[in-house]
């Protein structure tokens, strides 16, 4: 009897450094505090793309049907137009089209 016991008084002081060592995977998930992280945003970049109009360039009619005339040029601040050229707005330009011809004579960007 005394041999059984201290066989099992030494296989527990053995036993007990292995048994600390292991992770604690306790029942109790869920309630530990809240884990704090860090979100770090970065500033967005802001690229302007610029047209791809260049002066004397030609458009076609399916360009320049697709466009719509500014009759208006006051309004956006445009100087009148020479006669036989009239004003389109592309996007966020203003081109100044020869009415014939299709070519740009002048490119102002959006204001």
């Amino acid at each position: 009897m005394k041999t059984i016991l201290s066989i099992l008084t030494a296989a527990t002081i053995l036993a007990a450094p292995m048994a600390q060592a292991q992770d604690y995977r306790g029942h109790d998930r869920g309630r530990h505090a809240p884990v704090e992280r860090k979100v770090i945003i970065e500033k967005k970049k802001v690229v302007v793309h610029r047209g791809h109009w260049k002066k004397g360039q030609r458009l076609s009619r399916a360009e320049r049907a697709r466009y719509a005339e500014i009759r208006d040029y006051r309004r956006y601040r445009l100087s009148a137009p020479p006669r036989g050229y009239h004003w389109v707005r592309a996007d966020n330009e203003f081109l100044l089209i020869g009415a014939a011809s299709g070519l740009i004579a002048g490119i102002i960007a959006g204001r």
